[in-house]
């Protein structure tokens, strides 16, 4: 099936443009200069931009070991010649430009490179782009809830197995696994292509680079060596060649390497002038072995050792730190400190001192940059569900990017307002309600929200207020009356910056999900159930009310006496993935028990939003679908501050 890349929807093989929206399936848009391209062409013929998709595909000798029909890697070839990749491929007469496959989907761009005496890599550009993978469209079904997580694909190596379950648990820094596949007695594994992703080392060298990005690396590396335990693979880690940075400084693999207590693990430093070897006698690998690699990077990047890095390489070698976990407790100790804005020193003598000594920021040596934003993006999309006849759901959405270009350098600014309602009131009622709503703070903060700061809670609860009153008046010229009156619950998030704040009034919800987290509920349902609970009653008393799910207050059936809009605050120190949702989704906990895996992969850069929704959405529907379902994905990545 192809999926398309606006709407997500999944169209046949021989279809030209979506059944759903109608775009092109067989050509895509320039990202530099909107030139239409085939979507099996590589670079744009306008301007030469690079538009296809390319793989990287990691070639390995197989064979026929047991009675299931496992591929086993060849361990020693007993003829060289015959068993090697290079003989194995030679006859199929793989050269540059022919096709890797049968079905020629993927194509050769360069001449076929030896990694190792089983192992070849080559890139391939993807002739059939939005054509869903077979383990793309598994991991898709264990996102969903429909095939459970530890399922194993059998017929593949240990090392796309290993690709498999890193991805279903989404494990950023791991490249992603498109497709698997045997053939010849060779099997190809095509992963995410990260080999123009900037080195490691490059960035440690760089006298720019500071004290707690240095300390921040070492936690991701810290974070991965637990992902790659689970696996067996952290011997990745022990290649300096295979860390590489995104282009938001974010640490990741190049690719995989499965342990092998039979091999010495090896750095092998990229000057090609010095090559430093390092070996671990006859056990398995421990956490020394990271240390260890931090070591040989201070001392290819002749970068001088602090004096808390230095403890903690002393307590590695000691073998005082002995779990990942008290390592990262260690680092995470050190970053908090650096992080500290500011340090209040008390008078011992002055017991009586009316306030303590504050050191500002620029008093302290080593104190560094705070946070910002990187980038921010957003999809959303609704649905009428499977019970309505009718969609009372509407939502808005505002993100705004600028530049501010200084004398010496460029300075992005982001700005998002994100708005969803869940009218009530029945048809020609709930749906006028919740757009009104909608256009109504829309308006509001078009007018009062001018400068670069977040608006103040009185500014916020001003435009709450003015929203309610506009759908009360309504219902007062409409001569409205019990249950008849039209209403809409609220849920808003406002972005400027790293700083955040939400309202919400009813029991339409904020959710946070940050790397390493679990989902987090940011707003309280403004519903019986939880005003009991609020009083002291316990939960189970509280919901088992026939009215527990009553909504205490929502916008517009009365005027502003009647309401009183939570409003939070909060900033966004890292990459976060936020959601508002209507109950449509959120109701029976679908998200907390079956959206975490949906939402784990969206975290990552190259992650669909606009899929995610639309999985969200199917979520919805499988689960509970009783209600109308809406949701906004809003995804923020962040970096340190370097402009001061």
């Amino acid at each position: 099936m192809l999926i398309c890349p606006q709407c997500t929807f999944q169209n046949p093989n021989g279809n030209k443009f979506c059944q759903s929206c109608g775009v092109s399936l067989t050509h895509r848009v320039c990202p530099e200069c909107g030139t239409e391209v085939p979507v099996n062409a590589q670079v744009c013929h306008q301007c030469g931009a690079q538009c296809g998709k390319v793989w990287q595909a990691i070639i390995s000798v197989t064979k026929r070991g047991n009675e299931d029909g496992e591929l086993i890697r060849e361990e020693k070839a007993e003829n060289e010649q015959e068993t090697s990749p290079t003989a194995c491929i030679s006859g199929s007469h793989l050269t540059l430009g022919s096709y890797l496959d049968k079905k020629q989907r993927y194509q050769l761009l360069e001449p076929l490179s030896t990694v190792n005496e089983s192992e070849m890599w080559v890139k391939v550009l993807d002739c059939q782009p939005y054509q869903i993978s077979p383990i793309e469209a598994i991991l898709a079904s264990q996102r969903q809830g429909l095939v459970m997580p530890s399922v194993e694909i059998t017929g593949v190596s240990p090392l796309a197995q290993a690709y498999i379950f890193l991805q279903s648990q989404g494990h950023l820094g791991i490249p992603a696994i498109h497709d698997v596949w045997e053939q010849d007695n060779i099997q190809v594994l095509l992963i995410e292509d990260r080999s123009h992703w900037q080195c490691l080392l490059d960035i440690w060298e760089a006298e720019t680079t500071s004290t707690l990005e240095i300390l921040h690396y070492l936690d991701q590396m810290s974070r991965l060596w637990g992902a790659l335990e689970t696996v067996s693979c952290r011997q990745s880690l022990l290649k300096l060649d295979n860390l590489r940075l995104n282009a938001e400084k974010k640490l990741g693999l190049e690719r995989l390497y499965v342990e092998s207590l039979k091999e010495m693990p090896e750095i092998v430093f990229l000057d090609t002038e010095r090559v430093e070897t390092f070996t671990i006698l006859e056990h398995p690998l421990t956490i020394q072995a990271l240390g260890e690699v931090w070591q040989a990077i201070f001392r290819q990047s002749q970068r001088t050792y602090f004096g808390s890095i230095v403890r903690i390489l002393e307590d590695l070698e000691l073998g005082k730190i002995e779990t990942v976990e008290q390592l990262r407790s260690h680092l995470q100790e050190i970053i908090a400190e650096l992080e500290t804005p500011l340090i209040r020193i008390a008078d011992p003598i002055k017991e009586n001192a009316a306030a303590p000594t504050i050191l500002q920021s620029h008093d302290l040596p080593n104190v560094l940059p705070s946070m910002e934003l990187s980038s921010l993006e957003n999809a959303a999309g609704t649905d009428v569900g499977k019970k309505r006849n009718y969609n009372e759901d509407y939502f808005g959405i505002q993100t705004k990017i600028s530049e501010l270009e200084l004398p010496n350098q460029q300075i992005l600014e982001f700005r998002g307002l994100y708005i969803l309602c869940d009218g009530m009131g029945g048809h020609a009622g709930g749906e006028v309600a919740s757009e009104l709503a909608v256009n109504t703070l829309k308006e509001y903060f078009d007018q009062h929200w001018t400068t670069n700061q977040i608006p103040t809670e009185d500014q916020i609860r001003e435009a709450v207020y003015v929203a309610n009153q506009a759908v009360y008046e309504l219902n007062q010229q409409q001569l409205r009356s019990g249950v008849k009156r039209m209403g809409t619950t609220l849920v808003m998030l406002l972005i400027q910056g790293t700083q955040a704040a939400v309202a919400h009034v009813g029991d339409s919800r904020l959710y946070r999900l940050r790397p390493n987290k679990d989902l987090e509920q940011m707003t309280v349902d403004h519903e019986v159930g939880q005003r009991e609970i609020s009083r002291g009653v316990d939960a189970s008393i509280a919901y088992s009310r026939p009215d527990a799910y009553q909504l205490t207050q929502a916008l517009g059936p009365r005027d502003q006496n009647a309401i009183s809009p939570d409003v939070k605050f909060f900033t966004i120190t890292e990459d976060s993935l936020l959601l508002l949702v209507s109950d449509g989704l959120s109701d029976n906990d679908v998200l907390e028990i079956y959206g975490q895996n949906n939402l784990i992969s969206l975290l990552h850069s190259d992650s669909n939003l606009e899929q995610g929704v639309t999985e969200l959405i199917d979520l919805a529907n499988q689960y509970n679908g009783h209600d109308n379902i809406t949701v906004i994905l809003i995804r923020a990545k962040v970096r340190l501050n370097m402009s001061g």
